[in-house]
């Protein structure tokens, strides 16, 4: 016996393979029928309130707990550390740490450190990344390999032959010791950011690539115009590592940066806590926080959201 189909009888059946596809997409721990019981739905969604409240304690509390504590005056801090301000907000704590302690001069130190380590790894980066990932020459997978060994060293055995290649650089007649050159220049060599960029330039669009090469686009214009505008999200995650790096760095500063008056804020801060009142000193740690948050703040949907190919390939 042969059954015909129907427009209606196909039309069905599309519809339930449709709710069938749906209902298993959305299938989760909880069903929707739990979820329609109000002890589940209450429940659970007292869980989550506790857990973002948790989140959020002990993501924040610490920041919140030394913004509160750069504005304390020292007896109250020692005295009552829980308590909000019995004595009043001392701003001058501020002030002190900004002008008297030098706080300003070794956080223009840090920013100029970090603004050149940035600088140097996205250029070692995204050049090495694209080369290795667009370009693919001959010798491609060698590079790689050896850029990938380098991470399993650790760094500080690299510590010995790098400061003596600081103290008399190949090719230079002097010692980068004390200068800004001897952390800008080391900080490129970041094999970590090198494949991170190289793995994201494998994900894009070939077939763009293409279309540039047939309009005539060398090398350097489709690195400038086509790649580097597609990879936006890669970018802002290597800024923001390359950024807090720098920021929080203190070994390698504190060996090549010898006079106090150019080291940045992490060397510093551990050398005047001897001799800082506690308040002054907790504003200077509120103080050297500030890039940090703000670089967290202005790349945060760059580093969670990932997005940023959307019209690649249009046209």
């Amino acid at each position: 016996m042969t059954t015909t189909s129907t427009p209606a009888t196909t039309a069905a059946v599309a519809r339930r393979g449709a709710r069938a596809a749906a209902s298993s997409a959305d299938r989760a721990v909880v069903s929707a029928s739990d979820w329609r019981r109000p002890d589940v739905r209450w429940g659970l969604g007292a869980m989550h309130v506790v857990l973002l409240v948790l989140l959020v304690v002990v993501g924040l509390g610490p920041l919140l707990m030394l913004a509160r504590f750069a504005v304390t005056p020292t007896q109250d801090i020692l005295r009552t550390p829980m308590d909000v301000f019995p004595h009043g907000i001392a701003w001058s704590n501020l002030d002190e740490a900004w002008n008297d302690v030098q706080i300003s001069r070794y956080f223009l130190n840090t920013v100029w450190l970090a603004a050149g380590s940035w600088a140097s790894q996205l250029l070692v980066a995204t050049t090495g990344g694209y080369v290795l990932s667009v370009l693919r020459p001959a010798y491609g997978k060698v590079v790689e390999a050896l850029v990938l060994a380098t991470m399993f060293i650790p760094a500080v055995v690299l510590l010995v032959p790098l400061y003596l290649t600081i103290l008399d650089p190949p090719l230079l007649t002097t010692s980068l010791v004390n200068s800004f050159w001897a952390v800008w220049l080391p900080a490129g060599a970041s094999a970590f950011n090198l494949l991170l960029v190289r793995r994201f330039f494998d994900s894009l669009p070939r077939e763009v690539f293409e279309a540039a090469r047939v309009d005539g686009a060398g090398p350097y214009r489709l690195f400038w115009s086509v790649v580097l505008p597609m990879s936006k999200p890669i970018l802002g995650v290597v800024s923001v590592f390359a950024v807090i790096a720098s920021w929080k760095d203190f070994l390698w500063p504190l060996l090549v940066l010898r006079d106090p008056a150019i080291q940045p804020l992490s060397v510093r801060l551990p050398s005047i806590q001897g001799t800082t009142d506690l308040g002054v000193f907790l504003a200077a740690l509120a103080i050297a926080t500030v890039i940090p948050v703000a670089m967290f703040l202005a790349f945060q949907r760059l580093f969670l959201g990932g997005a940023g190919l959307g019209g690649a390939v249009k046209g």
